[in-house]
């Protein structure tokens, strides 16, 4: 299958995908040595803990759950499983995930994605017969993506509880070079926003691990199994590796694009999201011109994309704004990837929908993923939004000089 990609993208005259190897792969290249260290630390005797979700998986397809309780390892047992938001099997959006048991392991799957804060952190109970705690999952390249919060919780709760970590990396889905976006202010950390740093950071897990341990003085013992073939310039369609849905909603890398920028519309009155369509790629609402709308974004110029005015019928599923009702809207048409700035696209779209719908738009919602007042405010006040990207530049500079400790590529 591997080999059909890569014949694939010669034909179409793409650069040939990389043979990335992830943290997974990484450690079964290397006879699980990291893990009998880390064994022999402990008396000859590991007890192992998997966060976990279904790109939890080796070059192979087979489960990183799988791969380390079959390879009898001396030493070595894997006691139960963690999953966080849209659970194990990333199934579900909402926060009604019960633990479980997995069914081809016996294994019990802790949830820990519930609705008050100590439900969403690993606790002293459940790490009581725990000597370590192996996490193998996807960032999706944003700030408000919740697994780099579950990420810190869980070295939080290994350092207080002398537990080790130990993270098996893989790639930032849109490359590990461009750094975008407003910082998030100090002092605002919530569960969407666990630290404060840029919406699109640029970092691959491992990194955001090391840069967590270190900046807020975690002290947790951490390693980090470091990927082979991937480099900062690759996109997640340059790896070579097989993409698996990382939420229900986030169904392409084109739509893992878009959602750098147009997540900050989830959880205003604005259409977003869904089991069908394209969710981060077309959002609407009722009292939307879809024609209005999209004239006016293209007539900013954005670069990268352009806007195509549309009507669909929202989501069913009463999860999601306007179930089932007609709407309008548009949807936005990447054209070069490179020079998209998605959180400017999104602040763009912000400030077009205050503009056009500020009676009706629910601006303020937009503070739950943004994290930083000064720059709602601007747009509040009608400020351009290239000038108000002007404005978070020094941040981005700052930031760019802290991340640069702890890059591992």
């Amino acid at each position: 299958m591997r080999w059909l990609l890569i014949m694939l993208a010669l034909f179409a005259g793409s650069p040939a995908l990389a043979q990335v190897r992830t943290g997974i792969d990484v450690l079964q290249d290397q006879s699980f040595a990291p893990l009998r260290e880390i064994a022999a630390r402990h008396g000859g005797r590991l007890r192992v803990a998997i966060l976990a979700n279904p790109i939890s998986v080796d070059g192979n397809g087979r489960r990183t759950i799988d791969v380390l309780r079959e390879a009898a390892i001396q030493g070595v047992e894997v006691v139960k499983l963690f999953s966080g938001e849209h659970g194990i099997n990333a199934a579900t959006d909402d926060m009604d995930i019960d633990d479980k048991i997995d069914t081809k392991t016996g294994l019990p799957i802790i949830s820990l994605y519930g609705r008050t804060d100590a439900e969403k952190r690993p606790s002293a109970a459940q790490l009581a017969d725990v000597d370590a705690v192996v996490i193998d999952l996807q960032d999706a390249g944003v700030r408000y993506w919740t697994f780099q919060t579950l990420t810190k919780y869980f070295l939080q709760a290994a350092a207080a509880n002398k537990v080790e970590i130990i993270v098996l990396d893989r790639p930032n889905p849109l490359g590990g070079i461009a750094v975008q976006g407003p910082v998030s202010t100090p002092g605002r950390e919530d569960y969407t926003n666990v630290h404060s740093e840029p919406m699109r950071p640029g970092m691959t897990m491992g990194e955001l691990a090391t840069l967590f341990n270190a900046e807020d003085r975690i002290g947790a013992k951490l390693t980090v199994i470091r990927m082979t073939g991937w480099k900062r310039s690759h996109w997640y369609d340059q790896t070579g590796l097989l993409w698996i849905n990382p939420s229900p909603n986030l169904r392409s890398l084109t739509q893992a694009t878009a959602y750098a920028g147009t997540a900050l519309l989830e959880g205003t009155n604005i259409n977003i999201k869904g089991p069908e369509g394209t969710p981060f790629l077309r959002f609407g609402a009722p009292w939307i011109k879809g024609t209005q709308l999209a004239a006016y974004l293209n007539a900013r110029g954005i670069p990268g994309v352009s806007f195509l005015p549309v009507t669909y019928v929202a989501a069913s599923d009463k999860l999601y704004p306007f179930a089932g009702q007609r709407i309008q809207g548009v949807e936005v048409i990447i054209h070069d990837r490179e020079k998209l700035d998605a959180p400017a696209l999104g602040i763009e779209a912000v400030a077009a929908l205050w503009k056009l719908y500020g009676d009706t738009f629910q601006i303020e919602k937009v503070d739950r993923l943004l994290r930083n007042r000064i720059v709602l405010d601007q747009i509040k006040a009608g400020a351009d939004p290239r000038i108000i990207a002007r404005g978070w530049q020094a941040d981005l500079k700052a930031f760019r000089i802290r991340r640069a400790r702890y890059l591992l590529y």
